[in-house]
C-alpha cells in the first residue's frame, strides 16, 4: 500500500503544499464522518475535503482531534455555501465553519459555486482575500468556476485563486475550463474523479487495469495524477479507501493515457455552474 511518504504534494501558486490525493466526504452522514475520516487518516490520508453544504464539518473536526496527528501534517478544505455569498455573510459563514471544524486555521477555503445569477462572487472573493491576509486560511480558491467566471475574478481581484475544484473524470474532461484554469496558474482539483463509478467499465480502463494488475478505479485515478491533477475520491469502503490512495507503484504509458482521454463524451453528472442556483448548497 502507498505510504504517507509516497503521496506527492502539489505546490500551489502561493507555495502552500497540498497532498495530491485526498478523501472527499460529500454525502457522508455527519454521524459516520468521524469514523470514516479517522480510518482514512490511519491509512495515510492527510488531505480531507468537506463543505458547509455537506453538513459534516463537525465530524471531520472530531476525527482530526481524535487522530492526535500533528496539525501541520493535515490539509483540511471546506467551502462556502451558496446562500452565504456576499462580503459580510461570507465572513460569518467562515467563522461558523471554523468553529464546526474546531480549527484555528483552515488550509483551503473555496467558493463552492459561482452563482452568476447573484453576481456576488467577486464581492465574496474579497472576503476570502481578507481571511487570507489575516492568516485565517492558508490558501483560497474556487469550485465549479467556468472560464468566464475565473477570468473575471482574476481580472478584478488582487489574489489569484490557488485551486479550481471542478467535476472532472474520463467522460467529462472540460478541456476549456482546464486550459483556462492552468493558464491562470491555478491548480486543478477533480471531484467525482471516477465519474461516480460510471467511467470504470470501458475497455479502455478495464484492459489497462488487467495489464497492470490494479483496479479500474486505480487506473482512472492514476490518469488524473499523471496529469498533475489533485484528486479527492469519496469512499466509505475500507478496501476502496486503500485502493484509492495506492496509486504510485505503477505508471500509465502515453498510449494508455491517450486511451482514457479518448473516452471524453462531455457528459456532466452534476449541475451546470452556468445555471446552478440552489442556495442551500
Amino acid at each position: 500500500m502507498t505510504s504517507l511518504h509516497t503521496v506527492p504534494d502539489i505546490t500551489l501558486n502561493n507555495d502552500v503544499l497540498i497532498p495530491q490525493v485526498g478523501l472527499g466526504v460529500f454525502q457522508v452522514p455527519d454521524g459516520s464522518t468521524q469514523e470514516v475520516v479517522e480510518h482514512a487518516l490511519e491509512l495515510g490520508y492527510r488531505h480531507v475535503d468537506t463543505a458547509a453544504a455537506y453538513r459534516n464539518e463537525e465530524g471531520v473536526g472530531a476525527a482530526v482531534r481524535a487522530s492526535a496527528l500533528p496539525r501541520e501534517e493535515l490539509f483540511i478544505t471546506t467551502k462556502l455555501r451558496n446562500g452565504d455569498q456576499g462580503h459580510d455573510s461570507t465572513l460569518k459563514a467562515f467563522d461558523a465553519s471554523r468553529r464546526a471544524l474546531g480549527l484555528d486555521v483552515v488550509d483551503l477555503y473555496l467558493i463552492h459555486w459561482p452563482r452568476p445569477d447573484l453576481d456576488l462572487y467577486v464581492e465574496t472573493w474579497r472576503a476570502l482575500e481578507k481571511l487570507y491576509a489575516e492568516g485565517a486560511v492558508r490558501a483560497i480558491g474556487v469550485s465549479n468556476f467556468l472560464p468566464e467566471h475565473l477570468e473575471r475574478l482574476v481580472a478584478e481581484s488582487d489574489v489569484v485563486p490557488a485551486v479550481n475544484q471542478v467535476e472532472l473524470h474520463p467522460t467529462f474532461q472540460q478541456p476549456a475550463t482546464l486550459e483556462a484554469t492552468r493558464r491562470a496558474g491555478v491548480a486543478v482539483e477533480a471531484y467525482s474523479p471516477l465519474g461516480q463509478g460510471r467511467d470504470l467499465e470501458s475497455p479502455a480502463v478495464t484492459e489497462v487495469a488487467a495489464a497492470h494488475g490494479v483496479t479500474p478505479a486505480q487506473v482512472v485515478l492514476r490518469w488524473h495524477v499523471q496529469q498533475g491533477t489533485i484528486v479527492i475520491p469519496k469512499s466509505v469502503n475500507p478496501r476502496r479507501m486503500v485502493e484509492n490512495i495506492d496509486l504510485f507503484g505503477f505508471e500509465l504509458s502515453d498510449e494508455e493515457m491517450a486511451a482514457v482521454v479518448g473516452l471524453d463524451s462531455d457528459e456532466r453528472i452534476g449541475a451546470d455552474p452556468a445555471t446552478f442556483s440552489y442556495s442551500q448548497y
